[in-house]
């Protein structure tokens, strides 16, 4: 554990899990994760060499290698949905400070109000800018911090205009119902677009799952055929050389289904 330690720290990547938990919402630190994916490893590996034949014990390494993966896909899909739950809720929370503000609140008070107001993730994050700021620290500051702990281009823009409007002045309020109409009209267009692009994201789902479907169907009809891809050097490679342009493919097409709004 602790030479994989020093290894992340080498290659400046303990700062990256770090801010990847934080932004999934979880109260674990990096080591966690890390022992998490160390005991992952054994036990696939352990698991594999056990249930698999004596010439088929080298797949073990690819199932220990998946099965290490899990923790770190499990941290990245709570981040993704995290992040989409406070995306969703994020216009109403603009509309809400600009309403705030037209009452008479000072900006500050009014992000003080929204976690009141709204549901986790959103409240949280808004909760802890105001505190940092009611603290000590300058506004101007929070608001970055709060840009880095959600990488959202619709908080940069929010952090952006707040910044700009306190050194040049102008209406706040107007901007933030502005900008909120602005990301309304980007979800839709961006349904639009996953609507169209359903068709493409189905069929590379499909052609990456066949060859899949396929070799674990010839692993139990014919285990003579798959047991050559790992016990010969020209099946080594050749099933490597399979597994690397099955992956390539895949990213190709989802390259190309996923459009930006």
């Amino acid at each position: 554990g602790r030479l994989v330690m020093r290894l992340l720290g080498r290659f400046n990547l303990t700062e990256r899990l770090r801010d990847l938990l934080e932004q999934a919402g979880l109260k674990w630190n990096v080591a966690r994760l890390i022992h998490g994916c160390l005991a992952a490893f054994l036990a696939g590996y352990a698991l594999a060499w056990m249930l698999l034949p004596g010439e088929l014990r080298l797949a073990a390494l690819l199932v220990a290698a998946g099965c290490a993966s899990l923790p770190l896909l499990y941290v990245m899909r709570k981040r993704a949905a995290r992040m989409r739950r406070f995306e969703e809720l994020f216009p109403e929370s603009l509309e809400f400070v600009s309403r705030s503000m037209r009452a008479g609140h000072a900006f500050s008070v009014s992000l003080e109000m929204i976690h009141r107001e709204f549901q986790e993730p959103l409240a949280g994050e808004f909760r802890r800018t105001f505190e940092e700021h009611n603290l000590g620290l300058p506004l101007e500051t929070a608001l970055l911090k709060l840009s880095k702990r959600v990488p959202l281009l619709d908080v940069h823009f929010f952090v952006s205009a707040v910044l700009l409007q306190k050194r040049t002045g102008g209406n706040l309020a107007e901007i933030l119902d502005k900008l909120a109409y602005v990301i309304r009209e980007r979800f839709k267009l961006r349904g639009k677009i996953r609507a169209i692009s359903a068709h493409g994201r189905m069929t590379g789902m499909a052609l990456s799952s066949i060859p899949v479907g396929v070799a674990v169907l010839m692993f139990f009809v014919n285990p003579d055929y798959v047991r050559f891809f790992f016990t010969e050097e020209v099946g080594n490679i050749m099933i490597g050389a399979a597994i690397l342009l099955q992956i390539l493919g895949y990213a190709v097409i989802k390259k190309i289904v996923s459009i930006e709004v």
